[in-house]
């Protein structure tokens, strides 16, 4: 069993940034890939960034170069740090560990960016 807990998110003017921080409970968060999946209202859940084991990232188009993951193994936490922000940046902003079959989500954190 993975908790994962988020934190960070909050209101930010456009061309802000935010870092979004997703705690892990557990030994063995060094065997699972984790990611950031954003959600907005009526939408299907989208996925942000994927870092793997090994720290092989992955990103949608519109967020590289933008958007970097990171995670921090010791710690058992990975990171999103989000900047120039834009509007349509706006959602509920969710972290996914996964291995196999095995999939945990947080309980997620929302980031609003406005004016």
């Amino acid at each position: 069993q993975v908790q994962l807990v988020e934190s960070g998110g909050g209101l930010v003017q456009p061309g802000g940034s935010l870092r979004l921080s997703c705690a892990a409970s557990g030994s063995i968060f060094n065997f699972y890939a984790m990611g950031w999946y954003r959600q907005v209202s009526g939408e299907q859940r989208e996925l942000v960034a994927r870092i793997t084991t090994g720290s092989v990232t992955t990103y949608v188009d519109s967020v590289k170069g933008r958007f970097t993951i990171s995670r921090d193994n010791a710690k058992t936490t990975v990171y999103l740090q989000m900047n120039s922000l834009k509007p349509e940046d706006t959602a509920v902003y969710y972290c996914k560990a996964s291995r196999g079959f095995s999939v945990f989500w947080g309980q997620g954190t929302q980031v609003t960016v406005s004016s």
